[in-house]
Parts: C-alpha cells; structure tokens; sequence
C-alpha cells in the first residue's frame, strides 16, 4: 500500500516513547486504539510491508481504511494500558475487541470512618468518604500487592464490616497472627487506624523501605542457590513497584482525551459553503429507518458546536404513514418535531398522547415565533445566542431553541419534502439540506443541481459524522422494536387473548421476560384477567419458556 505524504511526515513526528495511537479513516472516525512501548516503531509497522498482510484479512481491513492517525504520549506501559482503555470506551473503535465492555480497572478502596477499617478491591468509586488507590493496570500485580500489605501491616483480610468475637473463633488471619485482631480488643480502634494509615501511605507511594528490604532478600537468596526463592521475590518486588509507580504518576497528569476532528474548522467550513450567517451552532439531522414498511420509524441526533448532544436526541414511531413510503414518514417526522418545538417555546401544554398534531390550529404565540425565527434567517445579524464563538465554550442551552440548519439523510425529494412542512409552521426561512450517500451530494431545496464539495471537504467530514449518527440511531431502534416485537408474539399462542388483553398485560409489566417472573395473583389484577385465567397463563408461560429437557444418556 502506498504511503501519503500526510503519512510519512506525521510518522517522523512519532517519539521513541511509550503511548496510544489512534487510528483514523477518511471521515475522521477513530476505528482503531493501540498502545505500545515504542510508538514509532509500533506505528509504523502499519505501513510496513509484512507476510501478516497475507493472512490476516482484519489487519488488511484496517490498514486499508487507515487516513490518518494521533498519538498520546505517557509515561510507562502502565499508563498506557489505562488510556488505551479509556480511549477505547470512548470512541467504541469497530476494530478493537478488548475493553469494549463497561468493565473498568481495579481501586483499592478503605473508608477510615469505618469502626474497623478495611481494604477492598473495587471497579467504581460510588463512595465520597472512602479513599480509593488506582485504577491499576494489572489486576494480578495489585491482588499480590494488596496480600503482601496486610501481611506487612497485620490488617485484617475479613469480609465483615465490623467483625466481632464470633468471627474471630473462624478466623484464619487472626490465628496465624498476621491480622492483629481488633475484633477481640488485642488493640484499640486508635491503634489499628494507626496500621491502617500506615499501609495508605505504603499504597501512595511510601515504599523505598520495604522495596530496598525485598531486593536484599532476593539477593541473598540467589547467593544461597535457593533460585526458586529469589524468583518469587523478584516477581513480588516487580509486582510493588509497577503497582506503586502507577498511583504516583496516573494520578497527577491530567489526561485530555485527543480529538479526533477539528468541530469549529469544519463548522466555519460549511458556513461558508452553504451561505449562512454565522457557523451553525445547533444542527439536527433526521433519518428514516423501516424494512418493508414495517416498524417505521425515524431519530433526531442533536450536534452542538459540531458535536453530539445526546440529551437532544429523539426517536420516533410512525403513526400516519401506510405502507413503504420514506417521503411521508419524513413530512410526518419534520411536523410532529418542530410543531412540539414551537408549542415548548410559546409555553403551549404537550397535547394529549394519540392526539393529531398536524389537525390543530396554530396559535398566534406560535405564529409570532415562527415571524422571528423566518426574520432572522432571511439575513438578519445572528443573536448573540447564535455566535459560535461565544457559544463554543459554553454548554448545550437547556431552553428549546430552532436549530440553525437541519439535515436530512436523503436526497432532492426528502429535502423538498422536509422544506414544505417547514412552510407550513412558519418556518420556511430555515436551512435545510440532504446529504445522499452515493457521491455525498449536498441538496437543497430550489436548487436543480446539487452541490460536490469532495470527501476531503471538512464540512463533508461533519456532516457525514451526523448523518452515520441519525442512521445509527435510527437502525438500533428499529432493531430494538422488532426484537420486541418477536418476543411479544408468543403471547399470541395462548387462546384468546386477544389485543386488549394483551396490551394491558405488556402495559403493567413491561416485557415478556418481567411478564415471566410475575405470579399468578400478579397476573390476576391485569383487567381482562380472572384466577383461572391467570392461572391457565401463568401455566403456559412457564411450558413455553421451560429449559429443554436432557437427553437420556446412551
């Protein structure tokens, strides 16, 4: 694969040094994180030649789709796991496998308000009066350290939160002396938090004694050719210091994540294209997302200043639309939104669930909001709410506002669609534009020809971000849906349930899987349902879900 110039002088940029590199595509997505102990060497082998490219499809996947990549430098291997598991959680990479999860790295944890305090082992720090220790990057090295503390501490290694007397009588650590036994009064509370203060600071970082005390005991077991020994010293000692060394250092540099994309850059780019009077500060984009006109339904993604707003986003089921029809669901879509926005702007109550929103008269509360915003988008300076400067270092507004420009994931007929119920709120005067994922075209409603600004544009790079992030959002809400759908369907099995019955039932309990762990008299109180009924249900359920039987032996 050739490498671009943009690659190669990037790449002699590249330290010698131990970080996390963050690979990119043409959109500015990161598809992948790694971490090495010699960054240079570690990313440059993606543009090496190598027999791995022969074999291994992911790997030439990834390479493939490689634009562009970043890289954080850190301090040790330690820290550069903990980023590169930060990092990952973050941007979801689609070739990284491993820390996907919500899974998070060891603390060590105490609480010195306790009556008797004690060292555990935690994923989360959901105490504000306890002292936590980490994260560590290796979980084996801390659960070695943490023994080797209380061995060197004489803390207790019980599970109680305040062990008594009777605890004592079953207690290993007592009877071998290593835990000195606050429980029975051999020492005072003053005394064991004494102990246990001692081993916090050991956890800081307070460890030049004992490190220098392991080092000389695994030299004069090796001099004694007791090798076995001085092996499992050394490991011990290696374990201390990697375990202390990371507390030090992690909690004193301040991480920031690294950007994938430059937000405001590409927020005045596609000002610029698009002819608006300032960068577009809130911008919604729609999408459309139904298989064989089944289970319509369509998202809102909410960006501000170039990046997601997730409070902002909405999904939505389609109510009016029969059939396949992508250009109603859209009208239907871009009427219930900005309706409902312009009645929370003027103060007007939500109306009723079920009730037609497109059949009820517009107020002049929301005709004169809909008169302003059309004014101010037909040329008038942009409010001081809308400047992207001063609104680049604040916080999404927690008011409804109009969003400045509104994407549509379609082309011309979408675009035309969305702009004509525009027109009738009232709103006609804001920008809307489609974006069609064949060549990437920009359309705009009366414009015959659609503009190509090229995929190396930044203003394409943001719109295609929304535009993947309203599709995304879109699909998994279908697929959710019709999940759903399919396990609700085994409700239609029980003879004569019929659709009342089987609305009330998912309305009181939620899910089939919660309709399953309910009881009998449970499923008696639903309307509809008597004792012998429910008890009939009750009795199909648990044969429909029943685990398969072994098969006889032989």
């Amino acid at each position: 694969m050739p490498v671009s110039d943009h690659i190669r002088d990037k790449l002699a940029q590249v330290p010698h040094r131990p970080g996390v590199y963050l690979m990119k595509d043409r959109f500015g997505t990161v598809i992948y994180v790694g971490k090495a102990r010699d960054l240079r060497r570690r990313v440059s082998q993606y543009f090496q030649p190598s027999r791995r490219r022969g074999w291994d499809l992911k790997f030439n996947a990834l390479v493939e789709a490689i634009h562009d990549f970043d890289w954080h430098r850190v301090r040790s291997e330690a820290e550069a796991v903990l980023l590169e598991g930060r990092l990952i959680k973050e941007f979801r990479p689609r070739y990284n496998i491993s820390f996907r999860d919500d899974k998070r790295f060891l603390l060590v944890k105490v609480n010195l308000n306790d009556p008797i305090p004690r060292f555990t082992l935690t994923r989360l720090e959901n105490d504000p009066a306890a002292r936590y220790f980490g994260p560590f990057a290796s979980a084996g090295a801390v659960r070695r350290t943490l023994t080797l503390v209380r061995q060197r501490f004489n803390l207790r290694g019980c599970r109680a939160l305040t062990p008594t007397e009777a605890d004592y009588k079953h207690c290993l650590y007592a009877h071998l002396r290593v835990c000195t036994a606050p429980c029975i009064g051999n020492v005072t509370p003053e005394q064991y938090r004494m102990q246990v203060e001692a081993a916090c600071d050991f956890l800081a970082g307070h460890c030049e004694e004992m490190a220098a005390e392991l080092e000389a005991q695994m030299k004069q077991a090796a001099a004694a050719l007791n090798f076995e020994k001085a092996a499992e010293l050394r490991d011990l000692l290696q374990d201390l210091r990697r375990t202390t060394q990371r507390t030090e250092k992690f909690e004193r540099i301040p991480y920031s994540l690294p950007l994938a994309v430059d937000p405001a850059a590409e927020l005045r780019a596609l000002a610029e294209v698009l002819g608006l009077p300032a960068p577009p500060a809130r911008i919604e984009g729609f999408d459309i997302s139904n298989i064989s006109g089944t289970l319509k339904v369509a998202s809102l993604v909410s960006f501000w200043q170039g990046r997601p707003d997730r409070a902002r986003y909405r999904r939505f089921r389609i109510k009016t639309v029969e059939g396949q029809d992508d250009f109603a669901c859209m009208a239907e879509v871009i009427r219930r939104r900005y309706r409902r926005l312009l009645d929370e702007m003027a103060g007007v109550p939500a109306p009723p669930a079920g009730d037609d929103e497109a059949g009820r008269p517009s107020p002049p509360d929301l005709q004169r909001v809909a008169r302003d915003v059309s004014a101010r988008h037909r040329g008038q300076p942009p409010r001081a709410d809308t400047d992207a400067a001063a609104a680049a270092a604040a916080r999404p507004p927690a008011a409804p506002r109009l969003p400045d420009l509104i994407l549509i994931d379609g082309g011309k007929g979408q675009v035309n669609v969305a702009h004509a119920e525009l027109e009738k709120l009232g709103l006609g005067a804001l920008p809307v534009i489609g974006l069609a994922k064949e060549f990437e075209e920009i359309h705009r409603p009366g414009r015959a020809e659609p503009l190509r600004l090229g995929l190396d544009h930044p203003a394409i790079k943001l719109l295609q971000r929304i535009r993947d992030e309203s599709h995304r959002v879109a699909n998994s809400y279908n697929a959710r849906l019709r999940l759903r759908k399919i396990s609700e369907s085994v409700l239609d099995e029980f003879p004569g349930i019929g659709e009342a019955r089987k609305a009330a039932l998912l309305k009181r309990f939620g899910s089939v899987q919660r309709l399953r762990r309910a009881t009998v008299e449970e499923i008696a109180a639903v309307p509809g349902f008597g004792g012998e009924t429910a008890a009939r249900f009750k009795a199909f359920l648990d044969a429909r879900f029943a685990p398969p039987a072994p098969e006889p032996a032989g």
